[in-house]
């Protein structure tokens, strides 16, 4: 069956997605409509195929104890000089999107693997571009806000041009109530207004 590229992450939802995806294309970044808008929780990790049940299974239990939360984007930085990175920040809901990215890559499961960096929660809005649009787009976003109810979070693999597609999402389970109502990507829009 050979190896596929997966990654884990939580969709931005829309309406902030596809914009944030428009931005990074109007910085120039080819990879923008391959990438769908998201907070990474397993970077692209080769994985044999045949495993792919048991991870939606790992990737499932994960989700069955997890609960939804607030998730909000303020802002921008940089992971420059290091990585030539622009992102928008996560400042509510970091803690639990660290909670879960350890969880998916915990030892006892079939997605161990150790990150190059340390975790670091971000919404990717520019890589590898010219240093005048990497400062463009940290200046232009820099009042960006969002913000949303988180209620899961999804598995994707990226095909042989370039595109990630969703494979499967986890919605959460736990909590006791009845979780957030779903919208694209999982989560329910709190705030409408956007500003850029």
């Amino acid at each position: 069956m050979g190896t596929v590229t997966l990654g884990v992450s939580i969709a931005v939802p829309e309406p902030y997605g596809s914009l944030l995806q428009e931005r990074r294309a109007s910085f120039g970044d080819p990879a923008a409509y391959g990438i769908p808008t998201h907070v990474t929780l397993l970077p692209p990790t080769e994985a044999e195929a045949a495993a792919l049940p048991a991870i939606e299974a790992h990737l499932a239990q994960i989700a069955t104890a997890g609960r939804p939360f607030p998730m909000r984007l303020s802002g921008t930085g940089s992971f420059r000089p290091l990585t030539p990175v622009v992102f928008v920040q996560v400042v509510e809901g970091a803690s639990a999107c660290s909670w879960l990215q350890k969880r998916v890559r915990e030892a006892s499961g079939p997605l161990v693997r150790e990150l190059q960096f340390p975790y670091h929660p971000h919404v990717t809005v520019a890589h590898g571009i010219a240093e005048e649009e990497m400062d463009r787009a940290y200046e232009e976003l820099s009042s960006y806000e969002a913000a949303w109810t988180c209620g899961s979070f999804a598995l994707y693999e990226q095909g042989a041009d370039s595109v990630w597609r969703k494979i499967n999402e986890f919605p959460f389970r736990a909590g006791g109530g009845t979780p957030a109502v779903p919208v694209q990507g999982g989560c329910s829009v709190d705030q409408p207004s956007l500003q850029s």
